[in-house]
């Protein structure tokens, strides 16, 4: 079976490449959670927040927003100390931070799905190297989500987090997703 380039054998890419990447998500709590892990993937493979997902979601509250915006700074010690998750103090700080601006948001999903004038954009790459590093619709999403107060939201970030959750289609043209999720966004 035909894949993106970036998806190693690893069973847990393989799940993640063949179930979740590139499906559009309009659920609030995935997008939010996306959104966290992404910041979280800076400077990080992706297969090592994939890995460390399930410690994510009960190290940071299940990834609900209310709580993590009223996260202490002693929850924020306790979690520089947990060998399970990244234990990086601006990154935790920037969770927090970015769980009050999603609440900010009137209505989160209409602001994420808006840089894509509310539907999955469809590309049709033929490899990986086609694929852009940033598009217009990440630098504008990284430019009004910063100016919102979120943190880690670089347009790289931004990229990804379009592409993770089905704004941008970008799953190569060879790739047997490919092919299901373009018929999809036109049905």
């Amino acid at each position: 079976m035909q894949r993106c380039a970036w998806c190693t054998d690893d069973i847990d890419y393989l799940h993640y490449h063949d179930e979740e990447w590139g499906v559009p998500s309009h659920d609030p709590a995935h997008l939010f959670e996306m959104l966290i892990l992404e910041g979280f993937q800076a400077g990080l493979s992706w297969i090592t927040i994939l890995k460390k997902r399930e410690n994510f979601r009960q190290a940071l509250l299940g990834f609900d927003a209310r709580q993590l915006a009223i996260a202490d700074e002693d929850w924020l010690d306790e979690q520089m100390h947990n060998p399970t998750i990244i234990r990086n103090r601006l990154k935790l700080q920037a969770t927090r931070t970015n769980a009050r601006a999603w609440l900010a948001l009137p209505d989160p999903v209409t602001y994420i799905w808006s840089f894509t004038d509310g539907a999955p954009l469809i590309h049709h790459y033929n490899n990986a190297a086609d694929i852009p590093i940033i598009s217009p619709q990440a630098e504008a999403m990284s430019h009004s989500l910063k100016k919102s107060g979120f943190k880690f939201v670089g347009p790289t970030i931004c990229q990804s987090y379009l592409q993770a959750i089905g704004c941008l289609m970008d799953h190569t043209t060879d790739c047997h997703r490919y092919a299901v999720l373009a018929q999809a966004a036109v049905s």
